[in-house]
């Protein structure tokens, strides 16, 4: 491309260079991202030349740039140099992904736990309001008992003076 002087001929590869690129990213496009199968939203194009890469994100070819064309279709171009870079970013939000999951299921569960402890609260004052009435009830039948007890005596007292009186 660069090393042929005519610019009509430059022009003429620039296009067909640009042309390729296009058909290349509507393939991984209509291959590679397919939401509703469970793909990303996006896919990266890995282009293996250094100056290759170049060529598409820096230049315009007949005032369009090939890089804003493949952001326009969700393709990110990586070169040799960017793609470990793009593959921890993606992995960074992956891992990000996860932990929301996690902080969600953990919601969830301490949501599920919150409704346990409201309803264990309602059984242990159930509990509550019955010991007290259990232990009410003791104290009254202890006062009974020891009021029938002292009756009881009474009477026994009384028979036993009786007795006496009637000389036993």
């Amino acid at each position: 491309l660069l090393e042929t002087q005519d610019g009509e001929t430059q022009a003429k590869f620039k296009k067909q260079f640009a042309a390729d690129v296009k058909k290349h990213i509507d393939d991984i496009a209509k291959k590679y991202i397919l939401p509703d199968e469970g793909t990303s939203d996006f896919a990266i194009m890995y282009v293996a030349a250094e100056n290759v890469y170049y060529e598409m994100i820096i230049k315009e070819i007949d005032g369009n740039s090939l890089s804003d064309y493949a952001l326009s279709k969700h393709i990110v171009p990586a070169s040799p140099n960017s793609f470990w870079a793009y593959l921890q970013a993606i992995l960074v939000g992956l891992k990000g992904q996860q932990v929301q999951k996690n902080v969600k299921e953990i919601m969830q569960n301490l949501s599920r736990l919150r409704g346990d402890f409201e309803r264990f609260g309602k059984d242990f004052e159930t509990l509550g309001s019955h010991l007290q009435n259990a232990r009410t009830k003791y104290d009254d039948s202890s006062k009974r008992l020891g009021n029938i007890q002292e009756k009881l005596t009474r009477i026994d007292e009384a028979q036993e003076a009786k007795k006496i009186e009637e000389g036993f």
